[in-house]
């Protein structure tokens, strides 16, 4: 059984939560306070954040987009990473990517001066990159997607981030909102 350290509101964590609804794994959550971390966390992830997962009293493994990988290579079925090798790539680059989108993310919620014009700007940089394609990898749904629609559902449902404009991110989102376990994600953070 895998155990998730868990905290509802972070994106991190919904990225691992899709992950593993999507292999149909079953898990358990240790809810993590992110304001009042307890001491013994930190012998999980010394930096104190999370995702972290363990599976059967195996080491702790800590990092959203090293737990992605992790259970995509642990439960292979069905595939979440293209089979081709520069497609796999592409999805990678596109993980890795993730701060284009989730620094201003950031910035948005703390209020700062700048951050809904840097918000709007990552916002059409991904609405440019899906282009016609179904989504962000590709032809298929895949890791790529699951990594980046937390912030853009907590940026649409929690700041009241508007993506009307953005007709393909807009379209792709409603396709993924589509998947139970992205649905379950948008339960999530409703109730936060």
């Amino acid at each position: 059984m895998i155990t998730l350290y868990n905290a509802a509101r972070c994106p991190y964590v919904a990225r691992v939560r899709i992950v593993l609804a999507e292999k149909g794994v079953d898990f358990e959550t240790v809810e993590i306070d992110l304001s009042d971390r307890p001491a013994w966390f930190y012998e999980k992830n010394p930096t104190g954040r999370v995702p972290v997962i363990e599976e059967d009293g195996g080491p702790p493994l800590p990092e959203s987009a090293v737990i992605m990988e992790f259970l995509e290579e642990r439960y292979p079925e069905p595939a979440l990473l293209p089979a081709d090798p520069e497609e796999r790539a592409f999805v990678r680059l596109l993980i890795f990517r993730d701060n284009e989108l989730t620094s201003p993310y950031y910035a948005l919620r703390r209020g700062e001066d700048g951050a809904a014009e840097a918000f709007d700007a990552a916002l059409g940089r991904f609405d440019t990159l899906l282009g016609e394609r179904p989504y962000l990898g590709g032809a298929e749904y895949g890791l790529a997607d699951i990594a980046l629609v937390p912030w853009f559902l907590r940026a649409r449902d929690m700041l009241g981030v508007e993506l009307d404009a953005f007709s393909s991110l807009s379209d792709w989102l409603a396709r993924l909102e589509q998947r139970p376990a992205i649905a379950a994600e948008v339960g999530i953070v409703a109730a936060l």
